[in-house]
């Protein structure tokens, strides 16, 4: 099974900006399949997929921006610092 890059993107999230690929996977019943490969770093990358292009754009949309905050918030929690900068 080979995907096929389909589009390319970038989202903007508090100032910082992530690309994105989207790619088509035929999968062995000849359905199709589409995922998504955000770059959050250099080895940072997190994986979206869906069974439509356009449920996996607002797929993305919603869990590209809530992936990033709650990383966050772990990170400061870690530090333990408060969830909420006073």
């Amino acid at each position: 099974m080979l995907r096929k890059l389909v589009k390319t993107a970038e989202i903007e999230i508090d100032d910082r900006t992530y690309r994105v690929r989207f790619y088509e996977l035929k999968t062995l019943r000849g359905m199709r399949r589409f995922s998504s490969e955000v770059f959050l770093g250099p080895d940072d990358r997190i994986i979206i997929d869906d069974d439509s292009l356009n449920g996996l754009e607002s797929r993305v949309a919603r869990l590209v921006p809530a992936t990033i905050y709650s990383r966050q918030l772990a990170s400061r929690l870690l530090e333990g610092q408060p969830p909420v900068a006073a």
